[in-house]
């Protein structure tokens, strides 16, 4: 398989672009979200005085709005947006819900440092701590804990996180996971070690990344009953055919969203297209 390119899909408005990007996520709604700051962050990523207001940009196709959230807490923020117009910020162990007006409604402890956070189509949060994967309502009940992440003690951590419309995926050292709602989990061997990038449609699966210099290297596998099995390699690259180098991912369902550096556009890899 040679280069695949990715596909433009949302870009931060230029009226925005003198603000400094301290997350950027896209949701499950497919609405592209930038959580913005007017100073840079201090030089080990935190910000440099809590609590400290910021600004989300969203665009939804060609549209464009702007919510303020105030007493943001997080030092090293993750951003996720909620069906209702609110925000999820989180960071490795604390997640802050604000609502559509942008007031930090209340705190959740989610009793350990947090390497993924994703809501759903619901609402309810999806998150991978350590050897669980966990999806929490917005005031911390449990509605679902999985702990059958595969390998060894130590060694079992979620590296990608995909949360579609009818099940979640997770990634790990050894395997992927498929979890929904009312049904075993199902645990399937995998081909690549260290990927981060995840997207499935059908029996269809997109690996990105290993380790090293692979962080690009793309793998199209089939799912079966008990693996995914590789059947193409190749590179993913920027709509221009460029490196992707340094990136932020997402992954939803069959979709890939890639943002690269300066992180003021999000381009996307569709398996459902």
């Amino acid at each position: 398989m040679a280069a695949t390119s990715l596909t433009p899909y949302a870009r931060l408005p230029r009226a925005h672009a003198g603000l400094h990007v301290l997350h950027s996520t896209v949701d499950a709604a497919g609405r592209a979200h930038w959580l913005l700051a007017g100073r840079p962050e201090a030089p080990d990523g935190a910000s440099d005085r809590v609590p400290y207001d910021a600004l989300v940009v969203t665009v939804d196709g060609g549209s464009a709005h702007a919510t303020e959230l105030s007493a943001v807490t997080a030092r090293n923020p993750r951003l996720d947006a909620l069906p209702d117009g609110g925000f999820v910020v989180a960071d490795t162990a604390r997640i802050q819900i604000f609502d559509t007006l942008g007031r930090a409604s209340w705190t959740l402890d989610p009793g350990g440092d947090v390497d993924h956070v994703l809501t759903d189509a619901s609402g309810a949060l999806w998150i991978a701590q350590g050897p669980a994967v966990r999806r929490l309502s917005l005031t911390g009940g449990v509605l679902g804990e999985f702990v059958a992440l595969p390998g060894p003690a130590g060694t079992a951590y979620c590296l990608s996180l995909n949360v579609g419309t009818h099940a979640a995926w997770a990634g790990t050292r050894t395997g992927l996971l498929e979890i929904q709602d009312g049904q075993p989990v199902t645990v399937r061997t995998g081909p690549v070690k260290g990927t981060h990038g995840l997207a499935v449609h059908g029996d269809r699966l997109a690996l990105l990344g290993g380790h090293g210099y692979d962080h690009s290297r793309l793998v199209m596998c089939l799912l079966t009953e008990t693996a995914a099995e590789p059947v193409a390699y190749g590179t993913l690259v920027l709509p221009d055919g460029g490196e992707l180098g340094r990136r932020r991912l997402v992954n939803r369902g069959p979709r890939l969203y890639v943002q690269s550096e300066p992180y003021s556009e999000w381009c996307v890899l569709d398996l459902g297209h």
